[in-house]
């Protein structure tokens, strides 16, 4: 059985433009145009969005402390969540009724609520829309980020990023279309499994660059100092050489997709070398815009920058970036590495709030002033909530919580100001349309043309998909 769905046959506008190049001219002409057009999109023929940004916040952000506003929290403070004693949390019992560390306000012509956690991105609700229904199958990090980046707890699936340059291909020729910026601290729990291929071909999946301001973007991208000493001649006849053998190491091991996709990263390569240093350059940017992302903060500036490279990455013509705001735990610091707030998240969630405030307002702002939010969809969300039992010594942690978290979206098709879903009065578990990832991902297909039920690759005997069995559009956001 093909693994690939049928091409989409060519529109009459190329038609016209191959009969009137004429020869071999007019088929090399038609073959450049068609690469313009995804071959796999499937499903609607006028999506909203061409490219996605996603900023994925590890560690669990507490909804009750960012958008998810509970007055009654407020009301039963220091009372006991738990009076029974029958609840046992993910890593504690649960302690007393603890409301928000930030007040809430209410913003924008939509009138929805944000704590002062978030100041900056407060002025932008009205192009925001809010999911406070969320939820996952697991409160574990590392499954939880698996669960919310492939569909899947287990790790070996294709991360969403890697379906979605599966189904629409690349509009740039000179960069990669699936781009990750990890967090210049480290890896997210999980490491690289979060925006790996799974069974994909191995092409589709990401390349990570290196956010660290001192470093080159990408590994090994460069050859040495010996080998750019050769002359130009020299330089073309040893890729000739490499391209031939490559050629014939690949015709006698065609079922091997990591050979294939190694070669064409061997070719992509040698374009990135002029691309790369060009589009993670945000020194040519104006004043005012590296103001705008805070590039000069020693604290918020490494996640301005990141998010700055991504807007330059859409706009150069890559398909899908995905920002990481936080690392994993095991990164040595006094401040935690992530938003894994256990025994203190007014310090924790503190210093993370500051820094995705200031770097996800300025993408929204950014965005939207080169008229590219319109087109541009942005997803924002952590892998699961936190409780609003205290928990610690000092009852200023909060613990984790599948039943309940908050995810936002703006641009590329979102109605923005709106709000789906409810939890119950205390924050503790969505009881209005519960909502999982594969509810938010087949949305973000939806709006980028394709049908997340045929979106699907041919594995181990099952037609599998980014949403597996489950999913539905939600509509209310659209």
């Amino acid at each position: 059985m093909s693994t690939n769905p049928p091409i989409v046959s060519t529109s009459s506008r190329r038609q016209f433009l191959s009969h009137a190049g004429g020869g071999l001219g007019g088929v090399a002409f038609a073959t450049l145009l068609a690469a313009e057009e995804p071959t796999r999109r499937q499903g609607l023929p006028q999506p909203n969005a061409k490219r996605v940004i996603q900023i994925f916040c590890p560690g669990g952000m507490s909804q009750v402390d960012t958008f998810d506003y509970k007055p009654e929290l407020e009301k039963r403070a220091g009372k006991p969540f738990d009076p029974d004693g029958k609840l046992q949390f993910f890593a504690s019992k649960p302690g007393n009724c603890q409301p928000s560390h930030w007040k809430f306000r209410q913003h924008g012509q939509s009138g929805r609520w944000v704590s002062d956690l978030f100041p900056k991105l407060a002025t932008c609700v009205d192009d925001m829309a809010f999911i406070y229904s969320m939820q996952s199958k697991t409160a574990l990090h590392g499954p939880a980020c698996f669960m919310m980046n492939t569909g899947f707890t287990l790790p070996g699936f294709p991360s969403m990023g890697s379906w979605v340059t599966y189904g629409l291909g690349s509009e740039a020729d000179d960069l990669p279309a699936f781009v990750v910026l990890p967090d210049p601290r480290g890896l997210p729990p999980g490491g690289v499994i979060n925006w790996g291929a799974g069974f994909l071909p191995a092409e589709y999946q990401a390349t990570a660059l290196n956010t660290k301001e001192s470093e080159n973007p990408i590994a090994d991208l460069f050859p040495p100092a010996q080998y750019k000493a050769k002359s130009p001649a020299a330089k073309r006849d040893s890729l000739a050489l490499l391209q031939e053998l490559n050629s014939q190491h690949l015709q006698q091991r065609s079922g091997n997709t990591e050979l294939e996709a190694r070669i064409k990263a061997y070719e992509l390569a040698a374009r990135m070398q002029l691309s790369a240093p060009e589009v993670t350059d945000t020194s040519t940017e104006s004043n005012a815009t590296l103001r705008l992302y805070d590039i000069a903060h020693p604290e918020t500036g490494p996640f301005g920058r990141q998010c700055l490279q991504a807007r330059r990455l859409v706009q150069r013509g890559v398909r899908f970036v995905q920002i990481y705001c936080g690392a994993e735990n095991t990164v040595a610091k006094k401040i935690r590495p992530n938003w894994d707030s256990h025994e203190d998240l007014p310090r924790d969630h503190g210093y993370w709030g500051q820094v995705l405030d200031t770097g996800a307002s300025a993408l929204l702002k950014d965005l939207k002033s080169h008229g590219m939010l319109e087109d541009t969809l942005v997803i924002c969300t952590t892998e699961f909530g936190r409780q609003p039992g205290a928990q610690g010594s000092a009852g200023q942690g909060r613990d984790h919580n599948s039943g309940a978290f908050t995810s936002w979206l703006a641009g590329g098709g979102i109605r923005g100001g709106v709000a789906y879903g409810a939890t119950d009065e205390l924050g503790f578990k969505a009881i209005q349309s519960p909502t999982y990832c594969y509810d938010l991902h087949a949305t973000a297909l939806h709006l980028l043309g394709i049908d997340h039920t045929k979106l699907t690759y041919y594995h181990n005997g099952i037609e599998r998909r980014l949403t597996d069995v489950h999913g539905h559009v939600i509509q209310a956001i659209i």
